[in-house]
């Protein structure tokens, strides 16, 4: 019983690619596909030696592409350089994402335009690329990142609503098309979390103060809240789980 469970949501032997694995949500999450069995391959623009000592604490090895994919094209280009240090990818997380602040009525062309590209249209990028390779290898599992904005409206932020939004339904889109070859596609959305993107709101007294108490949990999350749900979606407990957006909110989206 006990090596039949451990088999259900082990990633041994499994490569997952992690976009923005430097810290925060990344570095939490390929923490916790290390501790599953997983070796990790981190794509961000800044260090990343924090997140690989973790993942080779765990026995597993650290790979780091230094890349910004925020380019069209960058994704492709991504998969050739990983294809060509692994054989496969089985388990690809797009976590990469930015937060640009303003009242709606003075919210910039170049803002909207920087975060939907990043936030909206790389993820689609980045799962069209992987997605063929996954075909092609008979499987294989996505998991994007969405947001509570996947389902509100939000205050100062409507291109990452916007692009938040996006992401639940491009995770629905390709997981219609994918889910009989074999390759999962599913969203994560994280509640209210402490990192460098909340650090304006936390420093809100008032709003922190607001927020905190409509979580029935009673706190904001942390990254490492989100290894469990992240190991499931990519472990083969969840290969008939396709097209989900999985809430990992302390509760929130329960008020």
């Amino acid at each position: 019983m006990g090596n039949e469970l451990h088999d259900l949501f082990s990633l041994q032997g499994k490569t997952a690619v992690i976009t923005g694995a430097s810290r925060g949500l990344g570095a939490g999450i390929a923490k916790g596909l290390a501790k599953a069995g997983a070796d990790i391959i981190g794509v961000g623009i800044s260090d990343m030696s924090s997140t690989q000592e973790e993942v080779e604490r765990y026995g597993q090895t650290f790979t780091s592409i230094q890349m910004d994919i925020s380019e069209n094209g960058r994704p492709a280009q991504l998969k050739s350089e990983v294809l060509q240090q692994v054989d496969r990818v089985d388990i690809v997380v797009n976590n990469a994402g930015i937060i640009r602040r303003s009242a709606a009525e003075e919210y910039s062309d170049e803002d909207w335009s920087a975060v939907i590209q990043l936030n909206q249209n790389i993820v689609f990028q980045m799962c069209r690329e992987f997605g063929k390779h996954m075909i092609d290898m008979g499987g294989g599992k996505i998991i994007n990142i969405a947001s509570m904005l996947s389902f509100q409206g939000g205050l100062r932020v409507p291109a990452y609503t916007a692009s938040k939004h996006a992401v639940a339904g491009v995770t629905k889109s390709f997981a219609n098309e994918w889910a009989s070859r074999n390759v999962c596609v599913n969203a994560i959305a994280p509640g209210y979390m402490e990192t460098d993107n909340t650090v304006p709101i936390r420093e809100d007294e008032q709003r922190n103060s607001f927020i905190t108490s409509r979580i029935p949990a009673g706190r904001w999350g942390k990254p490492e809240d989100l290894q469990g749900a992240a190991i499931f979606l990519a472990s083969p407990a969840s290969n008939y789980v396709s097209g989900h957006i999985l809430c990992v909110d302390g509760g929130w989206m329960s008020t």
